[in-house]
């Protein structure tokens, strides 16, 4: 098998805004160097197409909005996106499409990419774009990967990457445990910069730390210590409107004395009146260049896992959790997962497992796991408990009882399982330290790539076996192994499903948006709607939320026609379509599998 050859030396954070810490250089090399080894697509290939113009905009009038910005904020701060397209990996990623493509590679595709330095250069592209009626799609880093990644949902749109040149930590009040970031500030460079500091200090982390901790909490994603919801722990913004006007939220709408930011900004989240954060996580209604967050003060901390012998045990590991995590004896959000996802988070491929086509057999997993530190086992518990070694150790006494009622189960810490065991990441993780592990499991097929599922269920036991199911037989139906993993609080499950295919495999493509198309719609059927997904999917997941003649929609649309009136931000993001576009042959539904081609449809 030809495989692409690993080179360039990976970029640190030193040298570069969203490279990787000096720390994780070695292990960022071999994360590279397995997932290069493993891909048979060319690095990059000619374009077949010539630049994708925005919609309705002439090649002249394009290259004179070009030429004008270039005038406003310097030539090179505003590119073409004219040269081949290049996948790259995690770390050294494009900000002019989807890594991850499930279209064709050229069709989600940027026309440009502007770097604005200020706000007011982001304020100049706005009020610019509004003018030539160009669509302008805004990145923090561009690692929504899973999600779209860089890709304006509208081919042809402008990516305003916001990271490239903003990118400070403008303030870490230690007293406050508290912080304010530009867009271009990844979990990796705030950790490093609380731990220079020899701050007593945590971040709240995902799985993978290159991400930005202001985009990964306006799409409300999620971490794993107790302030893992992201955007709950947010605390005032700034932002730029879509016309050009800006806007401060919480107590920073009203000035600090002698114009200085208010004292209260990262205290206290709300001000006096409605609460209008909200509306602008997930949505088109303005670019945020500016954000606020609260840090957690370090404690001591014991991460450990369960493991659960039989597939049948889900429903009462489920309902068991419940009252643990409303009781708040859980320290953290814990994961669960399925044991498939100890083979794939090894690094190994999935042919070191399974010969020929099709997902693995439940005995093919089975046999592997019997050879892995936690042996045969169906479900892996992962959680995390804070405080003192004494308060530790009596929350681990109730937990341990109440596991111990499903016969078999087993009770491991780190010290218990090899260094190179996922337990021992999972500690850096729920302790605040941002890692590399998540990328192993990309290996598993040539040409890796991924979507995530991501509805939300009750935490009751069969709400979780009906949406399990339902999403068993539809990964089954298509031919996809299933990954599923769990974040599950005391009301309500985060379902994380991982459909990883190869990229270079059209029909596999077509199987992954069929088995998107068919989960989304049969899970809504039960209740079950997605907190988050793909951006091709988003129209679909939208029109799920219809209650009341989709009354949500209508006022969402409402907000968008009123504060973006040209229709310039974001068209589509979220599945909120401003006037100029909606209702044109945009929006793509339930049937819109063949997505070789992304524009109106008749």
């Amino acid at each position: 098998m030809a495989t692409q050859k690993a080179s360039g030396i990976i970029p640190t954070l030193k040298e570069k805004h969203s490279g990787t810490p000096a720390r994780l250089s070695q292990e960022a090399q071999v994360a590279k160097d397995r997932l290069l080894s493993n891909r048979t697509l060319p690095v990059s290939r000619p374009r077949n197409k010539p630049v994708r113009l925005p919609p309705d905009v002439s090649l002249e009038n394009f290259e004179a909005a070009v030429k004008e910005l270039r005038g406003q904020i310097g030539d090179e701060n505003v590119e073409v996106n004219d040269k081949p397209l290049v996948d790259g990996w995690y770390i050294e990623h494009p900000n002019t499409h989807d890594a991850f493509h499930i279209a064709d590679q050229e069709e989600l595709v940027s026309s440009a990419t502007v770097y604005p330095g200020s706000i007011e250069e982001v304020q100049t592209t706005v009020r610019w774009a509004n003018k030539f009626g160009i669509p302008i799609y805004p990145i923090s880093i561009g690692r929504n990967l899973g999600y779209g990644g860089s890709a304006p949902r509208v081919p042809g749109a402008v990516v305003l990457d916001l990271g490239k040149r903003m990118h400070q930590i403008l303030n870490i009040d230690a007293e406050n445990a508290s912080c304010v970031v530009e867009p271009g500030v990844t979990y990796f460079k705030l950790y490093e910069e609380i731990q220079s500091r020899k701050l007593p200090l945590w971040i709240d982390t995902p799985d993978l730390g290159g991400g930005s901790v202001l985009g990964n909490a306006i799409d409300r994603g999620v971490g794993y210590t107790p302030y893992g919801d992201h955007f709950a722990n947010h605390c005032g913004m700034e932002l730029v409107l879509p016309n050009g006007e800006l806007l401060r939220t919480g107590m920073g709408a009203m000035p600090g004395p002698d114009g200085t930011d208010n004292p209260t900004w990262q205290s206290f989240q709300h001000a006096f009146g409605p609460s209008i954060d909200g509306i602008f996580s997930q949505s088109n209604f303005g670019i945020v260049t500016k954000m606020g967050f609260h840090l957690m003060p370090e404690t001591g901390h014991q991460s450990y896992c369960f493991t659960f012998p039989r597939d049948e045990d889900f429903d009462k590991i489920v309902d068991l959790i419940r009252p643990l995590a409303q009781k708040r004896i859980l320290g953290n959000i814990p994961q669960l997962r399925h044991v498939i996802q100890e083979l794939n988070v090894t690094g190994k491929r999935k042919t070191d497992f399974h010969k020929g086509p099709g997902p693995m057999t439940r005995e093919e997993v089975r046999a592997a796991a019997s050879k892995l530190p936690l042996g045969d086992c169906s479900w892996v518990f992962y959680g995390t408990q804070y405080g003192t070694a004494e308060s530790i150790a009596s929350q681990l006494d109730v937990i341990k009882a109440e596991f111990a009622k499903i016969p078999g189960s087993r009770f491991y810490l780190p010290s218990d399982l090899p260094a190179d065991h996922y337990l021992h990441d999972r500690a850096l993780v729920c302790s605040g330290v941002p890692v590399l592990r998540e990328l192993d499991w990309l290996n598993w097929m040539p040409n890796g790539a991924h979507l995530f599922f991501s509805p939300i269920a009750p935490t009751r036991g069969k709400d979780a076996r009906t949406i399990h199911e339902i999403i068993v037989a539809a990964h089954a139906r298509h031919g996809f192994d299933l990954f599923p993993t769990l974040c599950v609080a005391g009301r309500e499950i985060h379902y994380i499903t991982n459909i990883i295919y190869d990229r270079a495999d059209a029909d596999a493509k077509i199987r992954a948006i069929r088995l998107m198309r068919e989960m989304i719609d049969e899970c809504a059927a039960k209740g079950f709607g997605e907190y988050r997904t793909h951006l091709l999917f988003a129209d679909q997941v939208a029109g799920t939320y219809n209650w009341n003649n989709s009354a949500f929609m209508r006022f969402n649309e409402t907000i968008k026609d009123v504060l973006d009136p040209n229709g310039i931000l974001a068209p589509g993001r979220n599945g909120i379509w401003p006037k100029r576009f909606r209702g044109k042959g945009w929006e793509l539904g339930v049937n819109d599998v063949d997505l070789s081609s992304i524009g109106p449809r008749s």
